[in-house]
């Protein structure tokens, strides 16, 4: 280790982010492939272009760290695929509302937790956390699908819900499930500088509301 603060959680941390860029990375290549334009399948090329050099800076710290970067995405892999596999978008509507939506939550989650790591991971988890274009994108197609045909937006809306419940109980299983990352959210660097039991809950509800803002963004109810 290179003296990074809180080594085991960020170890873990840069695991599941590396592990969940290289996850980002196959779907949208799948969105893209599905895409219904030319100009739908270049954007979301690009935006999976993007997180896969998110997922190369991750593996690129792990190995400054002096870890196999594959090993510190293992543990996270059955609990990502697991996650995927339960909210298989049904339409290229509902992949592009779970790629902002679902992914918007993971990235606000992985935000909060950087806070309590030294200033070197925290600066590359925002960096890898930032959005690759893809709030802006589906805004564009989600609100003129609802202009075209406006029941489309019940049935997105309900996806819209069913995925903050699932992204959120994936994100405290991520936290529970890991002892570093749980240790981290509680006890901060060692100093009782982590999150209580109250600023957790409220954590989690910032969580929620961020999501309402973006399922209002997409011009659905949350």
């Amino acid at each position: 280790m290179d003296g990074s603060g809180n080594s085991e959680a960020v170890v873990d941390l840069l695991g599941v982010l590396a592990y969940g860029e290289l996850s980002a990375f196959d779907r949208l290549a799948r969105d893209a492939e599905l895409a219904p334009t030319l100009a739908d399948r270049s954007a979301l090329s690009a935006m999976a272009t993007a997180e896969f050099h998110h997922h190369e800076q991750l593996i690129e710290r792990l190995r400054e760290l002096g870890v196999d970067p594959f090993e510190a995405m293992e543990p996270f892999v059955t609990t990502f695929d697991s996650f995927h596999e339960s909210t298989a978008p049904s339409s290229w509507l509902e992949s592009v509302v779970k790629a902002y939506v679902g992914d918007g939550i993971g990235s606000d989650f992985y935000r909060a937790v950087s806070e309590y790591l030294d200033p070197r991971t925290r600066d590359l988890v925002l960096e890898v956390c930032a959005d690759t274009g893809h709030a802006d994108f589906a805004v564009d197609k989600v609100r003129a699908a609802i202009a075209k045909d406006p029941s489309v937006a019940g049935r997105l809306a309900l996806w819209g819900r069913r995925l903050v419940g699932e992204m959120l109980s994936q994100a405290q299983r991520v936290a529970v499930e890991r002892d570093a990352l749980a240790d981290l959210l509680v006890g901060g660097a060692g100093d009782g500088s982590g999150m209580d039991l109250a600023a957790l809950t409220k954590m989690f509800g910032e969580l929620t509301e961020r999501h309402a803002a973006r399922m209002k963004a997409l011009g659905l109810s949350a």
